[in-house]
């Protein structure tokens, strides 16, 4: 039975997309059957994929929408081991239909349970807001990954996530876990990283993740080819990274 593990912080451009991306194509790499879903009406992480998001045949609306099974919206991808439920802008419209559903936080959580069985890890890269897509991750999740960039407004945008974690936890999903807080786009030359860096530890402790992604320039370019990084360049800082990110996932949460 897969674990499903929602990526997921409020605040944007904390690497949520990039994390999904080459954190699955690492545990795929590790010979773990990975899915990874869509959730974000940008499209970002089907792109990075090498999907034509404008050229879906089905796709995470579908899903959300209870209009389609979830094997037939999987998409089998040239990696080995790594399947993908795409998402394009469509999925805007099933945020708005499932604000006027009683049911529609649990939507995803009833599409997943016929796959569930067919992997190791679903991965569910969520959009930067808490929006009613998001909450459908949170519900459909047994954990959620944190992305947090080491800057100076990374504790404040923390706390409100945490508060809403909480929340959700009381109500609507008590099972939801706190996989991890993982530090990104980490520059080791600066000193306010630094001091973020062992802030987060001080705060959160054995919640953060040993793993830190660096700063990388691969890492940023690999996207516009529809590569992960561990295909575009697996001897960057960011491939190394991001397979040892896998490789404390699985011991962690022995996956």
């Amino acid at each position: 039975m897969a674990r499903v593990m929602a990526i997921a912080n409020q605040k944007g451009g904390v690497g949520k997309t990039t994390t999904s991306v080459n954190l699955a194509a690492c545990l795929a790499r590790l010979e773990k059957k990975v899915l990874v879903i869509d959730l974000d009406p940008q499209g970002n992480t089907t792109v990075a994929l090498g999907v034509e998001k404008d050229q879906l045949t089905h796709s995470a609306y579908d899903l959300l929408m209870l209009e389609a099974k979830a094997k037939d919206v999987v998409l089998h991808l040239a990696q080995s081991n790594l399947d993908l439920i795409a998402a394009n802008g469509d999925l805007t419209g099933a945020e708005v239909a499932l604000l006027d559903q009683e049911k529609g936080p649990k939507h995803l959580r009833k599409a997943l349970k016929s796959i569930r069985q067919n992997y190791d890890v679903i991965l569910i890269d969520c959009a930067p807001t808490l929006n009613m897509l998001t909450l459908n991750a949170l519900v459909a999740a047994d954990g959620v990954l944190v992305p947090v960039q080491c800057e100076y407004f990374a504790l404040e945008g923390l706390s409100a996530l945490m508060d809403t974690l909480q929340t959700i936890q009381q109500g609507l999903n008590p099972g939801l876990q706190v996989d991890g807080l993982l530090r990104t786009m980490h520059d080791r030359r600066n000193n306010l990283a630094n001091d973020v860096s062992n802030e987060l530890v001080a705060h959160f402790g054995m919640k953060v993740l040993q793993t830190i992604i660096p700063r990388n320039i691969r890492l940023a370019e690999a996207p516009s080819y529809g590569e992960s990084i561990i295909d575009y360049d697996a001897n960057s800082t960011g491939a190394m990274a991001y397979l040892a990110l896998a490789n404390e996932v699985v011991r962690k949460l022995r996956i």
